[in-house]
């Protein structure tokens, strides 16, 4: 199933004038058109890096992306549809940034 990601313009807000950090998240963006997931390990194929987490009464299970070679971390909430895969956007930053947040509660969009 292809990916549909929201919240994708906040990202590419909170990029601002970073234009290192812009090009990292837009590099991610282009490799998410060619995914195509049908279970949840299939992320793991198509992002070797990305940890998946379970949160425990949460509605969404959230997943992490390095980004720009670990400087730079995504944290989505996802959901597996019939016809595609949703990833949530909740956090986008470096990863000083992310050390920082609780992954199952940060919600900064």
């Amino acid at each position: 199933m292809k990916v549909k990601i929201f919240k994708w313009a906040n990202v590419i807000e909170h990029c601002g004038q970073d234009v290192i950090m812009l090009k990292a998240f837009q590099d991610f963006y282009h490799q998410l058109e060619y995914c195509d997931w049908e279970i949840p390990s299939d992320i793991m194929k198509s992002f070797r890096t990305a940890d998946l987490i379970n949160c425990e009464g949460r509605s969404f299970n959230r997943l992490v992306f390095n980004i720009g070679g670990n400087k730079y971390r995504m944290i989505c909430g996802y959901k597996f549809g019939t016809s595609k895969v949703v990833l949530y956007v909740r956090f986008a930053g470096t990863h000083k940034e992310y050390d920082k947040v609780d992954i199952c509660q940060v919600n900064i969009f």
